[in-house]
């Protein structure tokens, strides 16, 4: 596994310097995300399926320290706090024990600043072993991971924050909005894809996550694929034409879930008593604007939709498939996290057609193993591969994914009833 950030270093030492760099880059960038949050903010755990912004930055930093000092250090290192390896163990069995998932919010010790202090001395001493020692390629595998782990808690951090704030009945704002006014949205096409036969997952170099490789071949039927996703807008022409009042569009499991949870809408939309529909972003409440991507649904909602449209959602490989026909690479202007803005925005009218950004796409697909998939020796196997039951594909990222994490191969997965994620959906038909 060669690492993305080194080609053309030449040799495994330029590699480790690359890491090293990036190491610095990546595990600042979680701590300015914290910047106007106070301490209470991050204990904060709305649900069990998100966890405080404390123990975020806490299991980030369990995880250098177990993976990477651990095993390179032996019986030199000292752990920085004994009880850490189980407070902040996520779901790694072959660790230990952990502390239970919905009980994270309850970990009122250590403080943040007590955690802060833990990611700076993990911080200085992987910097010292990386900077004193040649690591072997298998170790520089485990940190160019780990910082790829990073990346994905850092879009939780979004996420799960943006839930904790709106069970406040103040609804506070995390960061500033721009001043956005509705501008209209390109029109949705279809661009069309032949039959035959395609490859889809990650190849043998570069880094990806287990769960793309490997490679292989998939028939795909001839289809179309949407220009853009759904917009609020088009979205909110669903609702008004009863679309969570009819049973014949939904999935029965997704019907249940509406009846039961009482759906009506996406997660964080309100109307008011004037029929006026607002909805909670990480920039506070904002009006409704009809014309910027629309997030939020689980994939029961997202099917309901593409039935009621008349089309469907595509498939992971005709997704990945028609990402790579549009150049493959994440374009410049993806509209991922860049460190400013929180919240997906309108399609620009002139950018060259693309898959990425602004929301994840629910596919039609489970997530399975590809032909061929083995799971890694250790508990670092435990990464994926033991979640492939029960739940459903996205792909393409989000305004909450980090810049330079994605690849058109990339695969993302939650149960079908997730809405905390920005989730959206992009349209497909057979052709």
């Amino acid at each position: 596994m060669s690492s993305v950030w080194a080609e053309g270093s030449g040799s495994v030492a330029g590699r480790q310097a690359a890491l090293l760099r990036e190491f610095g880059r990546v595990r600042h960038l979680s701590v300015a995300m914290i910047d106007g949050l106070t301490p209470e903010d991050c204990m904060i755990q709305s649900m069990p399926d998100a966890s405080p912004i404390k123990w975020h930055l806490a299991h980030l930093t369990w995880f250098f320290e177990t993976f990477v000092l651990e095993p390179s250090l032996g019986a030199d290192h000292v752990p920085f706090d004994l009880a850490f390896r189980v407070l902040f163990n996520s779901y790694y069995v072959g660790v230990g024990e952990r502390h239970p998932r919905a009980e994270r919010g309850l970990i009122s010790r250590p403080s943040l600043e007590r955690v802060l202090a833990y990611r700076q001395a993990v911080d200085e001493r992987v910097a010292a072993l990386m900077g004193s020692r040649a690591l072997s390629d298998a170790m520089l595998d485990v940190v160019e991971l780990g910082l790829h782990h990073e990346h994905q808690h850092q879009e939780l951090m979004l996420t799960d924050l943006k839930h904790h704030l709106w069970k406040n009945p103040m609804r506070p704002v995390y960061r500033d909005a721009d001043a956005l006014l509705d501008r209209g949205v390109p029109a949705m096409t279809f661009i069309a894809r032949p039959e035959g036969v395609a490859q889809i997952g990650a190849g043998d170099t570069g880094f990806a996550f287990d769960n793309e490789r490997p490679r292989h071949r998939v028939w795909l039927a001839p289809f179309g694929i949407a220009s853009r996703t759904v917009t609020c807008g088009e979205y909110l022409d669903f609702i008004d034409d009863g679309g969570y009042d009819r049973p014949e569009l939904w999935l029965s499991e997704g019907w249940d879930f509406r009846t039961r949870e009482g759906w009506r809408a996406p997660l964080y939309w309100e109307q008011d008593p004037d029929g006026r529909w607002t909805q909670f972003t990480l920039n506070g409440m904002q009006k409704l604007a009809h014309d910027e991507p629309m997030c939020h649904v689980s994939y029961f909602e997202a099917d309901a939709y593409a039935r009621w449209v008349g089309a469907r959602l595509p498939t992971e490989a005709e997704w990945e498939c028609a990402a790579a026909a549009l150049g493959g690479d994440v374009p410049g202007d993806s509209h991922l996290y860049d460190g400013t803005h929180v919240h997906p925005r309108r399609a620009d009218d002139d950018a060259a057609p693309h898959l990425y950004g602004d929301t994840w796409q629910w596919t039609q697909s489970a997530y399975l193993p590809y032909p061929g998939f083995e799971t890694a020796p250790g508990a670092v196997g435990e990464y994926n591969g033991k979640f492939m039951i029960n739940q459903m594909v996205l792909r393409g990222g989000s305004c909450a994914t980090p810049v330079g994490h994605l690849r058109a191969s990339y695969r993302n997965f939650f149960p079908a009833q997730t809405r905390w994620q920005f989730s959206g959906i992009r349209l497909a038909r057979n052709a």
